[in-house]
């Protein structure tokens, strides 16, 4: 028995889809039950979901917070500074043995 469901989409996102499908020669019915259809068989998202364009992931917004929060003094800033490359180099070559 089919089950009748109402989405709502942003205009603008419904016609940016419509036109993108209508191009791969597919409606948007038709990529939603594929979509539906592929998340009941893989058990999974069926397909990479990417953070919104300027929107840091978890990783990097953690990291922005770190860095803040030693620039404020917040915590210990346990950052390792060199006055030259040379003497990165030496640092480096020496934590490698």
């Amino acid at each position: 028995m089919a089950t009748t469901t109402t989405l709502h989409f942003d205009d603008v996102d419904m016609r940016a889809a419509a036109d993108l499908l209508q191009a791969m020669g597919l409606t948007l019915d038709e990529y939603l039950h594929m979509a539906v259809k592929q998340l009941i068989i893989q058990r999974r998202v069926p397909f990479e979901v990417l953070p919104a364009e300027g929107r840091p992931v978890e990783e990097t917004r953690r990291a922005l917070i770190a860095a803040e929060a030693k620039e404020l003094g917040i915590i210990e800033d346990d950052a390792r500074s060199f006055k030259t490359a040379g003497e990165a180099m030496g640092w480096l070559d020496d934590d490698r043995s």
